[in-house]
């Protein structure tokens, strides 16, 4: 190679997801480890979930010796390995100094929507801290998932996972639901939410099985059958979850404080505002 050819960009193959399953549920993981420590964490880490890939520094590979992950070990600057990262993942798990990794993925964030999650493990293997994504990309939820397999403590900085409340742009989302509002109602809504301030929770569609924390609802949060039901003027927003049509008054009425979710439709149900 002459001096003004270009190294080659790495090559790191995707883990593939579980058969059957929806990309949502089963994220293709990789760990990522460049100390002598953080290879060991990730190496127990690895242990408890084969499906993982492992990315580490050449001189540390032998520490994934006997495991079942298929391991990248890479001779160079762990920057150069980033991109094809940020490619192949949907969740990234970094056992990494949190001031190198921000620095590391900075030339590569996008959108929090296609942005993979990015999770930091310390040296010492105590703390899990969600960096990037971790709210609608999964990473909060990944990250205590981790600092439970690893007897680590999860820090979250989530203003809704902190307070234990309703997400507004993720609700359901395990029940197949899909979020009907402009983005900047759900902006205004979870403000409104993490505030605790009046919420008008209407569900006249979909399972009840959308409360997925171990605690109660949020006092806050008041809950109805009915859309008519509610006194719309007492509530600094509403949650709706539903199949009819929701007309332009009403959007207009409550302005930024309206978000509507709907539920996934049964096999022979028509889509809302479709003739009968």
């Amino acid at each position: 190679m002459t001096s003004t050819d270009a190294p080659p960009t790495p090559t790191i193959t995707p883990a593939p997801l579980a058969s059957g399953a929806a990309a949502g549920s089963e994220p293709r993981l990789c760990l990522v480890a460049i100390t002598r420590h953080g290879a060991a964490h990730a190496a127990r880490l690895a242990a408890a979930l084969p499906q993982a890939h492992v990315c580490t520094a050449l001189k540390f590979a032998d520490a994934f010796a006997g495991l079942s992950s298929a391991v990248q070990a890479y001779d160079g600057a762990l920057r150069d390995q980033i991109a094809p990262l940020f490619e192949a993942y949907d969740q990234i798990v970094f056992f990494v100094s949190l001031g190198a990794v921000v620095r590391l993925i900075a030339p590569h964030l996008k959108d929090k929507d296609v942005d993979p999650g990015i999770i930091v493990v310390d040296d010492a293997g105590q703390f899990v801290i969600p960096v990037l994504s971790g709210h609608v990309g999964g990473a909060n939820a990944w990250s205590e998932r981790v600092a439970d397999l690893i007897g680590a403590t999860a820090v979250l900085t989530t203003a809704s996972d902190v307070g234990k409340t309703i997400p507004v742009d993720i609700l359901g989302r395990h029940l197949g639901w899909r979020v009907e509002a402009p983005k900047i109602n759900i902006t205004r809504v979870s403000a409104h939410v993490v505030n605790g301030e009046p919420i008008a929770f209407v569900q006249e569609a979909g399972s009840r099985q959308w409360w997925t924390r171990p605690t109660p609802v949020p006092a806050n949060v008041h809950q109805f059958d009915r859309l008519d039901a509610v006194d719309l003027a007492r509530y600094a927003a509403v949650l709706w979850v539903t199949d009819a049509e929701v007309p332009a008054s009403l959007w207009d009425r409550l302005q930024e404080r309206l978000v509507v979710y709907r539920p996934p439709l049964a096999p022979d149900a028509a889509p809302p505002g479709a003739a009968a």
